[in-house]
C-alpha cells in the first residue's frame, strides 16, 4: 500500500512538473517568439508611438484629448471624438455615458438647491449634449453647426405639453423645458397656446414630452461622431468626413497647404476590414503625430 501511495504522488509530481516546463516556460516563450515577427512586434508591445526623442507619445489603439489645460481644443491639431471615460480619454475609466435616444429633457440647475448638490448643478440630456458639440464644432470649422431637434443656442428643441386630457385633448399649456427663464423659447407658440420657459425646480413629468425636429437640415455640416461618444471611450478613430472638415483649419494653423495634410489624411486613413466590414476610419492620433514632425508648429 506504501509504494501505491509513493507512486501516485511521484507520478502526480512528475505531471506538475512537465506541466509547469510545457506551459510556465515552453509555451510563453514560444507566444513571444512569434510576437516578435516582422509585422507583429509593434501590436504586441501596446502599439506604441514614439517622438524624435524616443519618449512615448502615446499608443495608436487609444484615443487622446487635443486640448489645453482648460480643455479648450487646439487648433493646430485634429480633434477627436467626444469621449465619456473619465475627464476624456481614461483607460482606468473605459465607458460610455448609458444615455440612450430618448435622453432629451434636461436637468436645469436649480439656484434654489443646497450649493454642491446635484440639484443645484443640474445635468444636460445627450440630446443637448449633441446639440452643444455640434454648435462649437460649427463654429471652430466655420460652417452650418444647426442639427434636427437643437435649438439655435444649442440645448434640445424640446416642449413638454400639458393638455386637458393627459396624453390627449387641446393643449393648455407648453413649456419649452431645456431653455430656463429668462430665455426666449425658440418657438413662441405651440397649436395656439404660448410657449414658456422653464422654470427650474418645477415639476413638468406630467406633460407630454414633444421634440421639435424644425428647419435643420436632414443631412447636417457636421457628423455624427464629431458629436457622440464611442462605447468604449477610447476610440482614436474619426470618420474621414469629420477629418475632412477639420483639414482647413490644421492646414492654416500649421503654415501648410490643404494638400499636404490631405496627404496626411489619406496616410492615417484605414478602409473596411477585409473589403467590406465596418466604414473608412481616420486614426486620429497617428494623424496629429505626423502633424507634429512634417509640420512642426512655429511658436
Amino acid at each position: 500500500m506504501r509504494s501505491s501511495w509513493l507512486s501516485t504522488h511521484l507520478a502526480a509530481v512528475r505531471a506538475l512538473f512537465v506541466l509547469t516546463v510545457l506551459l510556465g516556460l515552453v509555451y510563453p516563450l514560444a507566444v513571444l517568439a512569434v510576437s516578435q515577427l516582422p509585422g507583429l512586434r509593434g501590436h504586441a508591445e501596446g502599439s506604441l508611438l514614439r517622438r524624435a526623442d524616443g519618449t512615448v507619445a502615446g499608443s495608436s489603439l487609444i484615443g487622446q484629448s487635443f486640448t489645453d489645460a482648460d480643455g479648450t481644443a487646439l487648433p493646430q491639431y485634429f480633434q477627436t471624438r467626444p469621449s465619456a471615460a473619465g475627464d476624456g480619454y481614461d483607460p482606468t475609466a473605459t465607458s460610455a455615458s448609458n444615455l440612450g435616444p430618448e435622453d432629451v429633457v434636461d436637468t436645469l440647475p436649480d439656484p434654489a438647491a443646497p450649493a454642491g448638490s446635484d440639484a443645484a448643478e443640474g445635468s444636460e440630456s445627450l440630446l443637448t449634449q449633441v446639440c452643444a458639440r455640434s454648435a462649437a464644432v460649427g463654429e471652430t470649422e466655420g460652417v452650418d453647426g444647426s442639427r434636427p431637434f437643437c435649438t439655435a443656442d444649442g440645448v434640445g428643441a424640446v416642449l413638454v405639453v400639458f393638455r386637458t386630457e393627459g396624453l390627449t385633448g387641446p393643449a393648455t399649456k407648453v413649456v419649452s423645458v431645456n431653455q430656463a427663464c429668462p430665455a426666449q423659447p425658440f418657438v413662441a407658440s405651440y397649436e395656439g397656446v404660448r410657449v414658456e420657459c422653464a422654470t427650474p425646480g418645477d415639476d413638468y413629468s406630467h406633460g407630454v414630452v414633444t421634440p421639435v425636429r424644425g428647419t435643420a437640415p436632414t443631412r447636417p455640416a457636421v457628423p455624427a461622431d464629431a458629436v457622440t461618444a464611442s462605447g468604449s471611450g477610447l476610440d482614436p478613430d474619426v470618420s474621414p468626413a469629420y477629418a475632412r472638415l477639420q483639414v482647413a483649419r490644421v492646414a492654416r494653423e500649421r503654415g501648410a497647404s490643404t494638400a499636404e495634410v490631405e496627404q496626411l489624411v489619406a496616410a492615417s486613413t484605414t478602409g473596411r476590414a477585409l473589403g467590406f466590414l465596418g466604414e473608412p476610419v481616420v486614426n486620429v492620433v497617428t494623424l496629429n503625430a505626423a502633424l507634429d514632425t512634417r509640420f512642426p508648429r512655429q511658436g
